[in-house]
């Protein structure tokens, strides 16, 4: 399954990539450099640290680079008076007698902790396109769903403040 992101998010990701190999690269080769200086190999820990994380650096640019490759470009564009992409969307849940705010954002950018969930989660893809007062039933699995029901719709812009996920 390929990801779907929008162009804010390949702009968020060159940009990582390109500090990551001007700024970041530069940096774990010193450091590597510098730990090796220290003599026997075997036994010195800051050189294994250095190349772990110039190894993870290296990791985490492929991944980016692939994720642009690979990944399905979608719009922000949706009607205002529906859910879409970069809505704050408050839902009630009769079963929990609970209201709850949620983000609604791409795959590369979710966050449940931080109530930020993706157009491809359960959640996400149940409300996508619903507007206020509509109940909307959340499947999970065959055995089990919820409901919600959607009390408020707010668009706001994607200012670029949520953080990539790592993995």
């Amino acid at each position: 399954m390929y990801d779907r992101i929008t162009e804010k998010d390949v702009k968020r990701m060159e940009e990582e990539i390109e500090h990551r190999k001007l700024v970041v690269r530069k940096k774990a080769l010193q450091d590597v450099q510098e730990a090796r200086a220290h003599g026997d190999l075997s036994e010195n820990f800051e050189y294994k640290a250095a190349k772990q994380f110039k190894n993870q650096n290296e990791s985490r640019i492929r991944y980016l680079e692939k994720m642009i490759k690979t990944a399905h470009i979608i719009s922000e564009d949706g009607e205002d008076d529906e859910v879409g992409l970069n809505t704050l969307v408050t839902v009630f849940i009769p079963e929990d007698d609970e209201e709850v705010t949620y983000k609604i954002v791409t795959t590369v950018r979710s966050n449940s902790i931080k109530k930020r969930i993706s157009i491809d989660s359960p959640l996400g893809k149940a409300l996508l396109h619903h507007k206020v007062n509509d109940k909307v039933n959340v499947r999970i699995n065959d055995n089990y769903s919820y409901d919600v029901i959607i009390r408020k719709i707010e668009k706001i812009e994607d200012d670029g403040t949520d953080e990539l996920n790592k993995y």
